[in-house]
């Protein structure tokens, strides 16, 4: 349609997600939804890793080569792949071909598995950060929206005690707002209501 769509237009988004249609389509179904399944915990951490350095705008525009690359985000799978996969993984430019991020991610799916023998559930790890309440915020612009928090930090230390690789605090910080455990939608965008779950 001539000069964009009219729903685009009357209906109110967080600012950083109205650039591309990738980004809306995004930010519409998954951004800030609370995930408390581990294979799409799996998938976040995966795809927040590739993103250092990136725009995620990239990694959005990869996410099916991922998806295909890394057997559906099994962690189980993942946590197996060998030298040679790995080779394979660096001609493919379905997904960033980078082979310490992509190193890394095998060693994080190997560090995953170790998190749900202890606590049952990657989810039960993460969520227990935060009690198992999602942390609502109320910002009403983009730049009140921090990088890092407390939460983060402490998180993202504890996965790097834990052997975790390419997850500091900011990608963290990503991870937690991606994966709705912190609801950072601003108050005007029809999304921050609808992501608040009642616990």
């Amino acid at each position: 349609m001539f000069g964009g769509s009219p729903y685009m237009k009357e209906i109110s988004r967080c600012g950083w997600s109205v650039s591309d249609p990738v980004y809306i389509d995004y930010h519409d179904r998954d951004w800030g939804v609370p995930v408390r399944e581990d294979p799409k915990q799996f998938e976040f951490l995966v795809l927040e890793s590739a993103q250092a350095g990136l725009s995620w705008l990239t990694i959005l525009k990869r996410r099916e080569g991922y998806r295909r690359l890394y057997a559906g985000f099994d962690v189980e799978q993942v946590a197996r792949f060998d030298h040679m996969r790995v080779e394979q993984m660096m001609q493919d430019t379905g997904i960033i071909r980078n082979r310490k991020k992509i190193e890394s991610s095998i060693n994080n799916a190997q560090r995953f598995l170790e998190i749900q023998d202890l606590h049952g559930t990657f989810c039960s790890y993460l969520w227990g950060f935060v009690e198992g309440k999602q942390v609502v915020n109320h910002f009403k612009e983009l730049a009140e929206i921090p990088a890092t928090t407390p939460l983060s930090d402490t998180i993202a230390k504890d996965l790097k005690q834990k052997g975790f690789r390419f997850l500091g605090s900011t990608i963290i910080y990503a991870h937690l707002q991606a994966t709705g455990l912190v609801n950072d939608h601003l108050t005007s965008c029809f999304r921050h209501r609808e992501c608040i779950v009642s616990t």
